[in-house]
């Protein structure tokens, strides 16, 4: 009975429009961060910091951003995997100093500015100097929001199943890229990158030493921001112009929406929020990645099936949505493996169907996801045990 409106009056329009108006929710919202902020460092070790805390609030960022993309502005995209790519290369560039090199000798018969047709041998003519661990994870932010709004651009000619063929060949030209440019891995023999150890205010928060608490501070405080920027941001103008274009976009256009605003500016914020994913699961959870291994087209597919789990046209979606995909392999690992002793590649079989299941369901039953589960749940408590 404690879960109602009685007693929460407005007086301002400030108050009638807060993300929380009910007072319950609100001091539950500050309960969860509380124990986010102020409990958790204190109990995750490294297995919880690094394979479940780490990863889930990184893909939830990254959900966010391709939530922000499809489920608010109703634009397809298949190539997230590839702007994790961006971000994390990007950021790993940043970290170790933006570079120029030169062949110094080239056995090759061609030279085209610092370019060598044949095998040299590299040296640097100008290199920048290193960049703060967070400030370089947010420019990499926005270096993916250029990149992503320049791949963008076909939005405004295709839309559906085209726009998604055109994000594809996005995420597979940039895979080949970071693979084929020995550039962006400073020329490493492994074709890797690897983090280098950097402190914040004396506390090192990438490289071998860092602590679990450290690792998931980090990742906690840009996924609240992002979440917090996100949530303003869809219930402003912004969102409001996107969920036009999303519903109907000749009709917005009719209204007054710019599409080409509204769709550029939904690539870009998206791209921004993917790109600060993929700089920080390199960084920060992983230390080390390869575009094709860590960033590849499963990648984009499993960010993809968080937001229509999670539910789309929902930060709390998002979260949702992070947390059952990290989770279940994990849950299925406990249960199948150490319980029932069951072989690992029926575990893994028994992840795929799950999802693919869930996937179908969720289309057909309630497109909303999750999100709109917790939404329906928190109604019928409201009403409880009236039935209307």
């Amino acid at each position: 009975m404690f879960y109602r409106e009685a007693g929460d009056f407005k007086t301002s329009y400030v108050d009638d429009s807060q993300t929380f108006p009910i007072s319950f929710d609100r001091y539950r919202y500050y309960f969860v961060l509380f124990v986010a902020f102020a409990l958790l460092p204190f109990m995750v070790d490294d297995y919880w910091a690094s394979q479940i805390l780490g990863p889930f609030l990184v893909f939830s960022i990254a959900a966010i951003g391709l939530n922000i993309l499809t489920g608010y502005c109703g634009q397809v995209s298949l190539g997230t995997g590839a702007f994790m790519a961006v971000g994390a290369y990007s950021c790993y560039k940043l970290m170790t100093g933006v570079d120029i090199w030169y062949p110094a000798v080239c056995d090759g018969s061609r030279i085209l500015f610092f370019w060598c047709s044949g095998r040299a041998e590299y040296q640097i003519w100008f290199q920048l100097p290193e960049i703060n661990i967070l400030l370089s994870i947010l420019l990499s932010g926005f270096i993916t929001a250029l990149v992503g709004v320049f791949f963008g651009l076909p939005s405004l000619r295709i839309k559906g199943f085209y726009l998604a063929v055109a994000t594809l060949a996005a995420q597979f030209f940039l895979i080949w890229l970071f693979n084929s440019a020995s550039w962006f891995y400073n020329f490493s023999a492994t074709g890797q990158i690897t983090a280098p150890d950097t402190f914040v205010a004396g506390v090192q928060v990438t490289g071998a030493e860092t602590q679990p608490w450290a690792l998931y501070m980090v990742c906690l405080v840009f996924a609240f921001g992002c979440a917090w920027m996100a949530r303003n941001l869809t219930r402003g103008s912004i969102g409001r112009r996107w969920m036009a274009i999303r519903d109907m976009d000749i009709a917005a256009e009719i209204i007054g929406v710019n599409p080409l605003k509204a769709k550029l500016t939904a690539f870009a914020v998206s791209s921004f929020f993917i790109g600060i994913a993929g700089a920080l699961f390199f960084a920060v959870v992983s230390g080390t990645a390869e575009a094709g291994d860590v960033f590849g087209i499963q990648t984009s597919f499993e960010i993809l099936f968080m937001i229509i789990i999670g539910g789309l046209g929902s930060i709390f979606g998002s979260f949702a949505g992070a947390a059952f995909i990290v989770i279940l392999p994990v849950a299925l690992r406990v249960i199948g493996t150490e319980m029932f002793g069951w072989p690992s590649e029926i575990v893994e079989h028994f992840q795929f169907v799950i999802v693919g299941a869930l996937i179908i369901m969720f289309l057909i039953v309630e497109p909303h996801g999750l999100a709109r589960l917790w939404q329906l749940a928190k109604e019928k408590l409201r009403l409880w045990p009236f039935p209307y």
